[in-house]
């Protein structure tokens, strides 16, 4: 192996197999194609009688390539590793025939990756697969989850092999897509939902970063206890998807070195090969964001091993693109290396294949690899029991450290109770936007929660979440990695993924703001929170045709309620302050999804008729009763955010037999019990009429069929706010005039 690159360099480092006596016997795929070493060119290892012709020539490997590598070897049992990739290989095969679905051609163009990677290089226990120090392994090329189970099984972790064969069924612990721990799958050394390619990646640098503040507000000058990485598994479909240069970008600039991206780069995409899309030479756009770059033959165990033992010990501030040039689905001769081997194609092979690679029985493992692996977690656990050690002596001259630690692990918060009294109350006299009520909540939020962090897509001054105390997290300038600020830059889908890796990672919870027009940029990481139950909170202002001079592209009027479609999203658009104080105590409160945060640009009525108790814990509520009727009730007005002030004043112009209900969030109304809902809106009164700025499809869920709602099914305009609002019926004397016609 070459030496490990220096500032500026990348070495570029290729095996060629069948240089190797007898490597057909371990890798068992086609011939391969000369290729040329170079700083600069691609490196193809695919079968030629598959795949196109090239448009240029290469020229064969420089004599001696083969002897060198021979010569440096790194002392790892490679016919271990090598019986455990075919094996790995097997298991896949059997796995997807069984399931008639599924994705041949990244387990078993990856077995050598992943043999390196469970078998020698990761610092991980099983028995333990939450281990504060373990290394994070994110399978970012999601579809390729057998790759990740087979390696779980085999190397020790609580994967039986009949949920191995039960793969894609029903309730089993191997879906399609890996899925983090949640109330629906809990399948152990899962460190991410990873389903849209492109977001692997950059959960990984969002996790890599957390592991900086860890490793940042924990260790001492005497003990260390955090020095794990990440690692993610990506192949072209990840690094085309324009959310891996957004967090690309951010995590060169703020120096994540143990960041480490292994790059399955097989030439080949789903519809065509790889040449087909693109073109760009991703090892010189990889250097040009400050990466660290090194290109191998993803085949040659000693070559990922020194790469990878290279990359933990280089703290040079570069994250680090293993580039890994392989053969997808290797081992089927005939798919191998073509883009008919990513899916199931090869499935009619299966048998011949694994007859070529000495497997006899389904879902074959040999005694030899169980018990290879059972020497590979000896060491480990040697490992982890020396942290425990170190981790006993830091707890015990660092109390009030291991204090903090504990409480963060164990996700920790003050109670409701504990959380309201710790945040004032208001000047109920002062008329403020609930962005601005948001600025004074969040600071007392960022004490209260010490693991709470905050971040902006380049707009804390008009988002208004800066943490005043927190300092700004990252490298250079006044940033440092205990930074609680994040600067994410205009980049609002990174920015989204980079969040969801610091959740999936454990010990922090992340926020982080846009205008709430912006968030659709990042709507897939929204998505993804949800489905893998991340207490992720999203801070979204300028809400509404409120944002007015900025016109219809900066007024969102159908955001709002796009956002309530997802499942387990609780979406909150509080009325005043003191319901943006509940906003902000739920989204603290809750454990198991994330909370959107839906905030004004312009001042809103400070609700003072309503007590500041009711206010505030009816957002808990999901809606409460803000203004009950004094004579029989005749008609319901439901609002939420800045609406809930016209309909006060509406009220007390229609007379005794008018209630008010604020309603700051669906979601969390429709989760009380029955008695609760009737309480609020009683089945009796079907007189009903909704308010809000926006689209209003969704609110005839509380009003019916035959109820009214006053709302915005139309794009805004550039003008004043409240010219705005005027004009589009969203004021008082228009809620008044349509109520009296609806009655």
């Amino acid at each position: 192996l070459a030496p490990h690159p220096t500032e500026g360099m990348r070495t570029t480092l290729v095996a060629f197999a069948c240089l190797a006596a007898g490597a057909n016997a371990f890798l068992q795929g086609p011939a391969l194609t000369p290729v040329s070493v170079s700083s600069r060119a691609s490196i193809s290892l695919r079968a030629p009688r598959h795949a196109a012709p090239l448009p240029h020539a290469r020229s064969t490997l420089p004599a001696g390539l083969g002897l060198r590598m021979a010569e440096t070897a790194t002392g790892i049992d490679t016919a271990a590793l090598t019986k455990a990739a075919n094996e790995a290989r097997g298991l896949a095969m059997d796995s997807i025939a069984a399931a008639k679905s599924g994705h041949l051609g990244l387990p078993l163009g990856c077995a050598e990756i992943g043999a390196v990677l469970y078998g020698d290089f990761m610092q991980y226990n099983p028995k333990d697969p939450q281990w504060l120090n373990r290394d994070r392994f994110i399978l970012s090329g999601g579809h390729g989850s057998m790759f990740l189970y087979s390696w779980l099984h085999m190397s020790g972790y609580d994967l039986p092999m009949e949920e191995v064969k039960n793969f894609r069924q029903h309730h089993s612990m191997t879906p399609g897509h890996p899925e983090f721990p949640n109330s629906e799958h809990n399948t152990p050394g899962i460190e991410a939902t990873t389903g849209p390619l492109g977001q692997g990646v950059v959960n990984a640098a969002g996790a890599a970063a957390a592991q900086k503040m860890e490793q940042a507000m924990f260790n001492t000058k005497d003990h260390t206890i955090f020095d794990s990485v990440t690692i993610s598994l990506c192949g072209d479909g990840c690094l085309q998807e324009g959310v891996s240069a957004e967090g690309a970008s951010f995590a060169a600039h703020e120096g994540l070195d143990n960041l480490i991206i292994v790059y399955d780069s097989n030439d080949v995409t789903l519809d065509k090969m790889a040449e087909y899309t693109q073109s760009e030479d991703t090892a010189a756009r990889y250097e040009a964001y400050g990466w660290e770059v090194v290109t191998i033959d993803g085949h040659d165990l000693d070559a990922v091993k020194s790469s990878l033992d290279n990359f933990r010990k280089a703290k040079n501030g570069k994250p680090k693109l293993l580039i890994c040039k392989t053969i997808i689905g290797k081992g089927i001769e005939e798919v191998a290396g073509t883009n008919a081997a990513h899916g199931e194609a090869g499935v009619a092979y299966v048998q011949g294949a694994k007859e070529k690679l000495g497997l006899k029985e389904p879902w074959e493992v040999s005694k030899d690899t169980y018990k290879f692996f059972e020497g590979v977690q000896k060491k480990n656990v040697e490992k982890y029991d020396a942290w425990k050690a170190t981790y006993a002596e830091w707890k015990k001259a660092n109390a009030d450290k291991a204090k903090l630690l504990e409480d963060f692990a164990a996700k920790k918060v003050p109670s409701v109770e504990e959380m309201f009294k710790g945040i004032p109350e208001f000047d109920q006299d002062k008329n403020i936007a609930t962005r601005e009520a948001g600025s004074v909540v969040i600071n007392y939020i960022s004490d209260l929660v010490p693991q709470f962090l905050s971040g902006s897509a380049d707009l804390h001054g008009s988002n208004k979440n800066y943490i005043k105390t927190g300092g700004n997290y990252g490298r250079g300038f006044d940033k440092s990695y205990t930074g609680k600020n994040f600067y994410f830059g205009i980049r609002e889908h990174g920015m989204g993924s980079l969040m969801n890796g610091i959740a999936f990672h454990g010990l922090f919870r992340p926020s982080g703001a846009t205008f709430l027009v912006f968030v659709d940029y990042m709507r897939a990481t929204l998505r993804v929170a949800a489905l893998a139950e991340l207490p992720v909170t999203y801070i979204l202002t300028h809400d509404s045709i409120g944002v007015g001079e900025d016109g219809p592209t900066h007024q969102p009027v159908e955001t709002v309620s796009s956002l309530r479609t997802f499942p387990n999203m609780d979406v909150i658009r509080p009325a005043d302050p003191e319901e943006t104080v509940g906003a902000y105590v739920h989204s603290q409160q809750r454990m198991d999804g994330p909370t959107s945060l839906i905030l004004t640009r312009q001042n809103v009525d400070t609700l003072k008729s309503i007590p500041v108790k009711t206010r505030r814990e009816g957002v808990l509520k999901g809606a409460y009763v803000a203004k009950k009727e004094s004579g029989d009730l005749k008609l319901i007005i439901i609002a939420s955010g800045s609406e809930v002030q016209h309909a006060m004043k509406a009220a007390d112009a229609l007379g005794d037999g008018v209630r008010v209900v604020s309603m700051p969030c669906m979601d969390i109304f429709d989760r009380q019990p029955d008695s609760y809902k009737q309480e609020v809106l009683p089945k009796s009164c079907t007189k009903r009429v909704a308010m809000e700025a926006g689209v209003t499809s969704m609110w005839y869920k509380y009003v019916g069929l035959d109820g009214k709602v006053v709302g915005v099914d139309r794009f805004g305009f550039s003008a004043p706010g409240d010219i705005v609002m005027s004009e589009l019926g969203m004021t008082a004397d228009n809620l008044i005039k349509e109520c009296k016609a609806y009655m």
